[in-house]
């Protein structure tokens, strides 16, 4: 029975990811599937189904524009968390404020096909729209950086791996700049740009295949020395 003393041996620096990571999936899965609750058929529709349908191409549009995102920075976030040995107090936080600006994105989304085709409520509904993309994309960049700097990857991760995840995280920021002032004269050529960002992250090109692949080496070799220890038990 413990008498209150802390157990002999050395202490954990910095708290486990498990809880953070669940809390994140959580959070994008509800984000995520809220998307489509946007998506609505007007109260006359059962007159002209078809003309209807096809006239809700503002929220297909949107819908497809937000899931791909939240699912571009659900996909780096996993990544993010992969190379975490540990968590502080600061890291968490900064979490939290991408949490909060994920689980926003369904409103800009709503507001965006709400009023497109409307001339000046569409440039501003599609600046907010970006303005909201970017912050999102900027937070995850944030995130990695930190968590770099504040030695919270595991000590086993490579330069390379880390520049290269740098990279992969950081050309969407000046794109989305970029689509925002572009956004101001033609929404919906913006949009249609903020989907080609998200595709970018989504796609498995080489180099993305490859950051993908350190993880689960670093895990198989982990099951491989466990598998060695019990032999050699």
């Amino acid at each position: 029975m413990s008498n209150g003393t802390p157990p002999p041996g050395p202490l954990r620096r910095g708290l486990t990811t498990g809880r953070l990571q669940a809390l994140s999936d959580g959070v994008y899965a509800i984000a995520i599937t809220l998307l489509v609750l946007d998506i609505v058929l007007p109260g006359d529709a059962h007159e002209h189904l078809l003309r209807s349908l096809g006239g809700l191409w503002p929220a297909y549009l949107a819908y497809v524009v937000s899931f791909s995102t939240i699912g571009a920075s659900w996909l780096g976030h996993n990544v993010i968390t992969e190379y975490l040995d540990r968590a502080n107090a600061a890291f968490i936080r900064l979490n939290l404020l991408l949490l909060l600006v994920v689980a926003f994105l369904p409103f800009p989304t709503r507001v965006f096909a709400d009023f497109i085709g409307e001339d000046s409520p569409e440039r501003v509904a599609a600046t907010v729209y970006g303005f909201s993309l970017l912050l999102a994309s900027c937070l995850l960049w944030v995130l990695w950086q930190y968590a770099v700097h504040a030695s919270l990857v595991r000590p086993d991760t490579s330069d390379d791996e880390v520049q290269l995840l740098t990279q992969r995280l950081t050309p969407g920021l000046g794109g989305y700049v970029i689509l925002i002032i572009v956004g101001l004269f033609f929404p919906v050529a913006a949009v249609i740009g903020y989907l080609v960002i998200a595709l970018f992250y989504i796609i498995p090109f080489r180099d993305y295949r490859r950051l993908d692949r350190f993880p689960r080496r670093w895990r198989s070799a982990q099951r491989g020395g466990a598998g060695q220890q019990q032999e050699g038990s």
